[in-house]
């Protein structure tokens, strides 16, 4: 696979393979996603979450009209957030620094971790395809429907 490769020279053997180059951008998480994978080789607790899967499901499957970083779309995620039952606050001590949508996603990806860890979690795609080890290829969220509060109410910061 090509983000498994150390250079970006990689483009190259794609652009010859398939007739499209690989961007800079989508390569550039390319150390991240090779550390995730190490992590998930050693630890069979370790899930792959998407935060906007998340937010879709918070939203019981209705689709979110406003892109994360706008206004309106940081105050959706947050309302979905705490209705779940995490009530993000306005100080965030050091967090303040970390662009709110990235905050968010945070909450989002937590929320998610509960909900596993709880068994509650579905699956994309629901029958998994088998990576070389034999492990499932797969995202977890909560499915739609699913009860969403499944403690008090809890304050991050």
């Amino acid at each position: 696979m090509a983000w498994q490769e150390r250079e970006y020279t990689v483009a190259d053997q794609c652009q010859e393979l398939t007739g499209n180059r690989l961007t800079k951008q989508a390569w550039a998480p390319a150390p991240k996603l090779l550390e995730a994978q190490a992590c998930r080789l050693a630890d069979d607790g370790v899930h792959e979450v998407h935060p906007e899967v998340s937010f879709g499901a918070l939203a019981d499957g209705a689709p979110l009209n406003y892109a994360k970083e706008t206004w309106r779309g940081q105050h959706l995620r947050r309302s979905l957030l705490a209705e779940a039952g995490i009530l993000m606050p306005d100080e965030l001590g050091e967090a303040d620094r970390e662009p709110a949508d990235d905050v968010l996603d945070a909450a989002a990806a937590a929320w998610s971790a509960h909900r596993i860890a709880q068994g509650a979690a579905g699956r994309i795609p629901e029958v998994p395809e088998l990576d070389a080890e034999g492990r499932a290829v797969e995202s977890r969220f909560s499915p739609q429907g699913a009860p969403l509060l499944l403690c008090e109410p809890v304050l991050l910061g």
